[in-house]
């Protein structure tokens, strides 16, 4: 089922640090997908249709996790706890976010 709040959250070797990057379902009706092909991941934000929203890519060899979050039945996102220490990762509007 697709529900507004659904998040995936991707952690990446990037060299000396580990990244974290999370894209987050935003409005009812969204859900987030994950596939994987030729050596790249790909994680979208689909509507009810299937068409992309948001899209997020990342090269096989540097993902360390793939972690799904789905907001549990009967569970608003607001009622969520908000992940810690995260900032937009391409500007005040954006939903992929990465760790500091």
């Amino acid at each position: 089922m697709a529900v507004k709040g659904d998040r995936v959250e991707v952690v990446i070797d990037a060299g000396e640090r580990v990244r974290e990057f999370e894209l987050i379902a935003t409005r009812a009706g969204r859900r987030i997908e994950t596939s994987t092909g030729r050596g790249v991941i790909e994680v979208a934000e689909v509507t009810r249709t299937g068409q992309p929203v948001r899209t997020a890519r990342f090269m096989a060899a540097r993902v360390i996790a793939i972690v799904e979050h789905p907001v549990e039945d009967g569970q608003s996102p607001a009622a969520r706890p908000a992940p810690k220490g995260r900032h937009a990762a391409d500007g005040p509007g954006a939903r992929l976010e990465q760790a500091s």
